[in-house]
């Protein structure tokens, strides 16, 4: 193995060290509470190596969130390939991301303005690391394709929206909390915009969770 082989598998464990202790301190500490020199510290490195590699706390987020959506990817092109209709894997994957970030609550509302983030370059990296339109749109472009998605609307923009609807519910019952779960708010929010975007009379009925 020459020496920048070495280097980067180096950097590559130094990063996962960091990312790892980062979370778990973010779990047990909260976010707000959790400093760059906290973790840092943990890591047994120095703060500018933290920065070196995360530009911002936030950033490690990015990392824990582009992780839960190649596994929400992943599981839907199993899912499609085995035959299971298409809604239905999308009821799947979208009451496995309610469940992560119900049990992430702490975690979910700095990743989510991230995406909202006023510096463009900040939001822009937030949507490319938080690809959840692209997973929506992997599920529904077999019903486009059979003809039973409107046609007015692009399956872009149609998987545009439910993502968006999907972060701004989430986000409120992150923040507020209602008497619904998170699961129960985003189920009732999906079935609203697939009424409007299916094909055919009345709401699409939702698979029952086992």
């Amino acid at each position: 193995m020459d020496s920048s082989s070495l280097r980067e598998r180096q950097k590559e464990r130094r990063r996962a060290r960091i990312y790892s202790v980062a979370l778990d301190l973010f779990k047990r500490g909260g976010f707000q509470a959790t400093t760059a020199t906290d973790i840092a510290r943990a890591s047994n490195v120095s703060r500018g190596t933290f920065f070196n590699y995360y530009p911002y706390k936030e950033a490690v987020l990015l990392d824990y969130g582009s992780e839960v959506m190649d596994r929400l990817r992943d599981q839907a092109e199993a899912r499609l390939a085995a035959g299971t209709p298409p809604l239905t894997v999308l009821y799947e994957v979208w009451d496995q991301l309610a469940e992560e970030n119900g049990r992430e609550r702490d975690l979910f509302p700095p990743l989510a303005y991230e995406v909202m983030n006023p510096n463009p370059e900040r939001a822009r990296t937030a949507y490319q690391a938080l690809p959840l339109s692209k997973v929506i749109e992997l599920i529904l472009r077999p019903l486009h394709q059979a003809g039973m998605i409107r046609t007015d609307l692009s399956l872009q923009r149609i998987s545009n929206l439910i993502a968006d609807t999907y972060l701004m519910v989430a986000l409120r019952w992150s923040a507020y909390g209602t008497d619904r779960t998170l699961q129960e708010e985003t189920r009732l929010a999906l079935n609203l915009l697939l009424e409007g975007a299916l094909r055919r009379e009345g709401p699409p009925p939702a698979p029952r969770t086992p």
